[in-house]
């Protein structure tokens, strides 16, 4: 006969067990309250999060959701709209017009991972540079304004949405997505005409005939204009020739192309780039003084000066090899752009 004591220890053995197991069950529930993304997420490796998921299920910090307005509705918040409060852009673009799907897309110079490249060194402005540094950069030149206060909440929101769409990411995810895509260079110059018949027949729809762009509401955009007064100014990245390629044969037509199944050639990439980059745009004023080592100017940089004899119009249009050939035999610097 079991005695009253083993009765009494069983009957704690159980109640233990039962609140271990509620316990168990409440910690469960509270991860996925918070963290929904470890249930629903492909279970094969590291994908880039579900942006609008977790924000609509409270999985981020008002830093983090202001850091992914601005960057996403930049105009709004930052730009010279009515509705901006505090205005630091010089155009109608948002951040997410050339870094595509909120920063996350492959082959569109992605943010995931960006933050922990820096500090790193920068050539144009030839010292050690920060996160905020780079963004900064792209105030001045793609958004057409001005430098962000570092200490600003707009900045630390920015940068805490970067740090947060880089959560977990493995080395070689990491890698994968940084910058853009690789072209070959063509030997050729840029032809103009083949840029104009291919600009019109895989960019217009959406860009406009004259580069306008498409309106979404207001002064905001569904398609950014291309060149014009409201576009990124001649001192941008994008008004590179060698850039702008890797950049639409990676993601042009929009909706069709990706890093893994581009549409455009490269040559067709190349001579879309340099069409969209005859045209006339903003200017960023003291432009002359970046690449204080001109040796470290990218090729196809379209204002002087430089540390070569070769034409203004080579620098814009190419070919381009014969000045990377010309730096790697006299200077022993192996340039890709």
């Amino acid at each position: 006969m079991i005695s009253v004591k083993k009765i009494a220890k069983r009957l704690f053995f159980v109640q233990v067990s039962f609140m271990v197991f509620i316990v168990a069950l409440l910690s469960v529930l509270l991860i996925y309250v918070n963290h929904p993304e470890y249930f629903i997420r492909n279970s094969k490796g590291w994908e880039p999060k579900d942006i609008t998921k977790e924000i609509a299920y409270h999985q981020t910090n008002e830093l983090v959701n202001y850091g992914y307005e601005l960057v996403t509705n930049t105009n709004k918040f930052l730009g010279p709209s009515k509705e901006s409060a505090k205005q630091y852009t010089g155009n109608n673009l948002t951040c997410t017009n050339c870094h595509l799907d909120a920063g996350t897309r492959a082959g569109a110079a992605s943010w995931i991972g960006v933050v922990n490249r820096f500090p790193q060194f920068s050539g144009r402005s030839n010292t050690v540079t920060t996160i905020e540094d780079r963004i900064n950069g792209c105030m001045e030149r793609s958004m057409n304004g001005k430098r962000l206060p570092k200490e600003s909440k707009e900045m630390k929101a920015i940068v805490s949405y970067m740090n947060w769409i880089s959560e977990g990411v493995p080395k070689n995810k990491e890698v994968y997505y940084k910058g853009f895509t690789k072209i070959e260079i063509p030997k050729r110059g840029v032809k103009l005409d083949k840029g104009a018949q291919l600009y019109a027949k895989k960019c217009a729809v959406c860009h406009g005939k004259n580069g306008e762009g498409l309106h979404k509401d207001g002064n905001s955009y569904q398609f950014p204009p291309l060149w014009g007064e409201d576009t990124f100014n001649d001192g941008a990245g994008m008004h590179r020739v060698l850039t702008a390629s890797q950049f639409l044969k990676a993601n042009m037509p929009y909706g069709q192309a990706t890093k893994e199944t581009p549409v455009l050639s490269d040559k067709e990439a190349y001579d879309i780039a340099g069409y969209i980059n005859s045209f006339k745009r903003p200017e960023k004023i003291n432009k002359q003084n970046d690449f204080p080592d001109r040796k470290l100017k990218p090729v196809s940089t379209p204002y002087g000066p430089w540390e070569d004899s070769f034409s203004e119009e080579q620098h814009q249009y190419g070919p381009f090899l014969p000045i990377i050939s010309y730096y790697k035999t006299k200077y022993h610097i192996n340039k890709t752009k």
